[in-house]
């Protein structure tokens, strides 16, 4: 199930499912058990009648009436901090992948030691 249909076609997972919704919502809004029972319903159905290899069905459910949520979710808030506004208060973005430990940075690498990974093409490990 996901959100991010780029990077899921780029994995090319033996099947999936996406919703146009904001990351992590891939299963519905929070609080919304129905909603959510039905997303779950929808995504177990399309896994058992897909039959090719990186198929990822659209389940359609719509998050709002337009795409306007997308404009928002892109942006960073703006926050005020005494007369100043912040106009950005993303954290900062590195050029190199970022791991909560030391193991976690060598598995990565062991994992992609000469491969080709469509994904991380580009990133120096």
């Amino acid at each position: 199930m996901s959100s991010a249909r780029d990077i899921t076609a780029a994995v090319n997972p033996p099947r999936a499912t996406f919703l146009d919704w904001p990351l992590g919502h891939t299963s519905g809004r929070p609080g919304e058990a129905s909603l959510n029972r039905t997303i779950l319903r929808a995504a177990l159905e399309a896994f058992g009648r897909i039959d090719l290899p990186g198929t990822i069905v659209d389940l359609g459910v719509p998050w709002a009436d337009d795409d306007d949520w997308k404009d928002r979710v892109m942006r960073p808030r703006p926050k005020v901090a005494g007369d100043a506004a912040v106009v950005d208060d993303r954290v900062e973005r590195w050029p190199t992948p970022q791991y909560q430990s030391g193991a976690d940075a060598t598995a990565a690498a062991a994992r992609h030691a000469g491969q080709d990974c469509a994904v991380c093409a580009g990133i120096d490990y």
